[in-house]
């Protein structure tokens, strides 16, 4: 899920003081939906649907939330900068998108909650415009970093 807002942190403050509202507990954790059995919650363009996905974990009995954040720190900009630069493939356009993030130094980009049902984690997650293109620039620079440059392939070596 995507917002329009461009610093998710009033949000999360908003979810922690929710969950811990409702009784429940924050276990600090991120769902990699990718390596777990998972169902992603669908917003239907409602920006408060979180407050449904919170109330649900605790009407089936989930005792805690896993909840995750992202924030733009100077270390992870400077570093998707430096693999751009050495990137063989990479050019000033998108060195240009990546310095165009500075904009977001300190800033959440990401909030995701989750909770574990009948061996299925519920995920629910908000994102920012400039934390997906953050995510696309840093994809493109670990995708040129593996591409081997003029290396011979095992089959030219025999």
């Amino acid at each position: 899920m995507s917002l329009m807002a461009d610093d998710l942190t009033g949000l999360k403050d908003d979810m922690i003081a929710f969950i811990e509202g409702h009784g429940m507990r924050r276990f600090n954790g991120y769902v990699d939906y990718e390596e777990v059995q998972s169902v992603m919650w669908k917003s239907e363009d409602n920006p408060e649907s979180w407050k449904d996905f919170v109330e649900l974990a605790k009407a089936a009995s989930s005792p805690f939330l896993t909840m995750d954040s992202w924030t733009l720190r100077r270390e992870d900009l400077d570093d998707l900068l430096q693999r751009l630069a050495n990137a063989e493939f990479a050019n000033d356009e998108d060195l240009e998108e990546a310095r165009w993030l500075r904009t977001y130094l300190g800033k959440t980009g990401f909030v995701q909650l989750g909770f574990a049902h009948q061996g299925i984690m519920m995920v629910y997650e908000a994102s920012t415009e400039w934390y997906d293109r953050y995510q696309r620039v840093l994809e493109m620079a670990e995708d040129f970093a593996g591409i081997p440059i003029d290396e011979p392939d095992q089959d030219d070596e025999s």
